[in-house]
């Protein structure tokens, strides 16, 4: 760790907090761009607002029919966006330390996929509402999650290479499986859930905020908690044991709660994928620290959800690309150059 950046340490009776000064600096100017690049996507859309137009309808001293659109329709999509690029962003921290693999990411060992199949079925079948889309999405990821820890099982014991090869196979299968539902379906029906697929932030309303906001807002501080098991079994699962962490419910109850982000996060926006990948990975360069960086990480991951949202709206083409290809565009590129820097 670099200099006048070691990890401090405050206690108050028998509590003790160790937190590192670089990882909280690094925290705060993310929120700090994270809210910069908010605020620059709240003002684009056919009816464009000065930076001075803007704070005034945030005062609540504007014109009535701009602060409607502002609260309405542009906030409601900047903060679903703020909330679902940190949950993906834990999700995918969460899956590398146990996967011990900078690739075991949500979205490349199925999870992503169960929710997303979970959620089409829902809307294929059923035409199922905000909740019942969300709860589907959530039981596609958690069966998904369930099939890849029993199937990835050896010997009594979960090893990650093999994690994210089951994974990768079972997510392969369950696309088929969303291709198929949506072939089946009436047109009407498969057009909007194939839109849903694309991964978007538009026409997102307050229940989405709630959707992954509440799931932030529970999981979170529950992981964070739970994050000094994690840090021990990362570094050496027989070490860990020997300490007395019960490794397989710590990896189950870690799992459960990293697969419920990705369905919530997945049934408000669709899949998005890359990152899940990402956030975690640049989180670990930005801060130098040897846990797992969750908190850096949702404050990355959100970031660069939003500035791909606002690079989607801004860019000189006739169609305004949703979030979900943007990630894809850009994470495609980013997996490319991690997998050609780990090739000797």
């Amino acid at each position: 760790m670099a200099p006048g950046f070691r990890a401090l340490t405050l206690n108050h009776g028998r509590i003790s907090l160790r937190w590192h000064p670089r990882t909280v600096i690094s925290c705060a100017v993310l929120i700090v761009i994270a809210l910069a690049v908010g605020f620059a996507s709240l003002s684009q859309g056919k009816l464009e607002l000065s930076p001075g137009e803007l704070w005034t309808i945030l005062i609540g001293q504007g014109d009535p029919a701009a602060t409607s659109i502002v609260w309405e329709i542009r906030m409601p999509r900047v903060l679903t966006g703020l909330f679902t690029g940190a949950c993906l962003a834990i999700s995918g921290a969460v899956f590398q330390s146990l996967s011990r693999n900078a690739l075991g990411s949500p979205d490349l060992i199925g999870f992503t996929s169960g929710a997303a199949t979970g959620a089409v079925a829902a809307i294929m079948l059923a035409a199922a509402g905000v909740v019942a889309v969300g709860l589907a999405s959530i039981a596609g990821g958690l069966v998904t999650a369930i099939a890849v820890y029993v199937l990835a099982r050896k010997n009594g014991e979960t090893d990650g290479q093999r994690l994210i090869l089951v994974g990768i196979g079972v997510g392969a299968l369950l696309q088929a499986v969303t291709v198929i539902l949506l072939t089946r379906g009436h047109a009407d029906i498969a057009i909007g859930a194939q839109m849903w697929l694309t991964g978007t932030l538009n026409l997102r309303g307050w229940d989405n905020v709630a959707t992954v906001g509440i799931a932030l807002v529970l999981l979170l501080p529950a992981l964070i908690l739970g994050a000094r098991h994690l840090n021990a079994l990362e570094f050496d699962e027989g070490l860990a044991r020997q300490l007395g962490v019960k490794t397989e419910r710590v990896r189950l109850l870690t799992m459960g709660a990293g697969v419920a982000l990705v369905g919530l996060a997945t049934a408000a926006t669709g899949p998005i994928g890359f990152v899940a990948l990402a956030a975690p990975h640049l989180a670990r360069r930005l801060v130098r620290v040897s846990h797992v960086p969750l908190a850096a990480s949702a404050c990355l991951g959100a970031t660069l959800l939003l500035a791909a949202d606002l690079l989607g709206q801004v860019l000189p083409i006739s169609a305004k690309l949703p979030v979900g290809l943007m990630t894809g565009v850009l994470g495609g590129f980013y997996l490319l150059w991690l997998l050609l820097r780990k090739t000797p």
